[in-house]
């Protein structure tokens, strides 16, 4: 069913009274204040954020660095999908994960791999449901499965999280000698929700203590030491950021009326041609000047050292993990970028270890200016990774019907699973 036209005026209506109400003509003025107050960023008198260079707002004409000369002839990517927390009424709850790693140039062998886990909740403390690794189709891939214990009612959060990150750390642990040149992780270095389970809600963290995401930490401080030690760089390339910490932490100082971080840097980063839209008729359209879509642009890089990045940076704890290299290497390094074809903001991780490197710094931004330039979207190897890791519906569908056979209990239905077409 569609809106009628004296529904859709009266929105329009709303739109134009709120719109009455908002100016935000002196935001560049706060987002350049922003900008400054960053060269450091203090929090009670800690560093957290702090400029690897000199701070600047950079510029990259899309078709000349489109075909620029890319630093690493090869790269790949690395993602995980999940079928998404689904509870029976036996009183099972599971859910499962695949993670997948693919190379441009292609590789199939390495494509056709998979490290799959399955985590399972029960409330029957008695039973045992957790094995270890083991392999399956021809050696080329494994499969295990994690008993999750019971964490009453973080117990969805809990079996998604720890699926999703051990599958995507084993997988490349599992992979990292294919590596020769650059990976990039499907989202951040770190899995910063698992970070958070400790500071966000006392329940939880006594909850998952048992579950012990320290081991899945684990994984990723060996994937960097080892890509460190063998000269190798690593990054996240990060899709969709939605951390507040920056705006957070910079309300005490400036006005930051941005939903989040990429909101900021957007704004920070977005350029206006001069003049205004014009409609289709060549007169004056939209007062709002349009979008320059000539460059990419994007930061320069900056060391993170504060909420979810805390426990990887010098003074951190690593969540007790021994750590084999100098704890600063560790340490989260990131830069914005920004896409004006799309309208849409990424942010670029890599451990210090790697960018502390001017030359590599500048390798790293090249290579990822470069594939969004061409890609108009995430770098290649990210691109392929995701295909390859993700469940579609069809897929999930078919998936709980086999568990179903096999329990001889029904999945319990939800809506959104019958909305989003999960359900046959």
């Amino acid at each position: 069913m569609t809106l009628d036209p004296i529904h859709v005026d009266t929105i329009a209506r709303i739109a134009a009274s709120i719109a009455g109400t908002v100016d935000d003509s002196d935001h560049d003025d706060h987002a350049a204040r922003a900008w400054e107050l960053l060269d450091p960023l203090r929090e009670d008198g800690r560093v957290v954020v702090d400029p690897l260079d000199e701070p600047s707002l950079r510029a990259a004409a899309i078709d000349d660095v489109a075909l620029a000369d890319r630093p690493f002839a090869t790269t790949h990517g690395l993602d995980a999908g999940t079928l998404n927390p689904t509870g029976f009424k036996n009183g099972l709850l599971l859910d499962v994960a695949q993670a997948a790693m693919a190379a441009a140039p292609t590789d199939l062998e390495l494509h056709r791999s998979r490290s799959l886990v399955a985590t399972v909740h029960a409330n029957d403390a008695t039973r045992e449901y957790g094995t270890d690794w083991q392999r399956y189709d021809d050696g080329y891939s494994r499969q295990r499965v994690l008993q999750v214990p019971e964490v009453a009612e973080f117990a969805d959060e809990v079996t998604h999280e720890l699926a999703l990150y051990l599958a995507e750390s084993s997988h490349a642990l599992e992979h990292a000698d294919a590596v020769e040149e650059l990976l990039l992780l499907d989202g951040p270095l770190y899995p910063k929700r698992l970070f958070n389970w400790e500071s966000r809600d006392p329940a939880l963290a006594e909850a998952t203590k048992e579950a012990a995401p320290q081991n899945i930490m684990e994984n990723y401080v060996r994937l960097v030491e080892g890509f460190v030690e063998r000269g190798i760089p690593i990054a996240g390339f990060v899709k969709n950021p939605t951390s507040r910490f920056i705006v957070r932490t910079l309300s005490d100082r400036t006005p930051t009326p941005w939903a989040d971080d990429a909101a900021l840097f957007t704004r920070l980063l977005e350029c206006r041609e001069e003049g205004g839209r014009e409609d289709e008729n060549g007169r004056d359209g939209d007062p709002a000047a349009a979008r320059d879509e000539s460059d990419l642009t994007f930061t320069s890089w900056f060391r993170s050292r504060g909420s979810s990045d805390e426990p990887m940076s010098d003074d951190g704890d690593a969540m007790g993990i021994q750590r084999r290299l100098d704890p600063e290497a560790y340490e989260v390094t990131f830069c914005y970028l920004y896409d004006p074809r799309t309208d849409v903001t990424y942010k670029i991780e890599a451990p210090y270890a790697v960018t502390r490197d001017p030359e590599t710094r500048a390798a790293l931004t090249t290579q990822l200016l470069s594939e969004v330039a061409t890609e108009r979207g995430p770098p290649e190897a990210i691109g392929k990774a995701d295909e390859l890791a993700k469940i579609g519906a069809g897929e999930k569908g078919a998936i709980r019907r086999r568990f179903e056979e096999t329990f001889g209990s029904e999945s319990r239905s939800t809506y959104d699973r019958l909305r989003w077409g999960e359900e046959e």
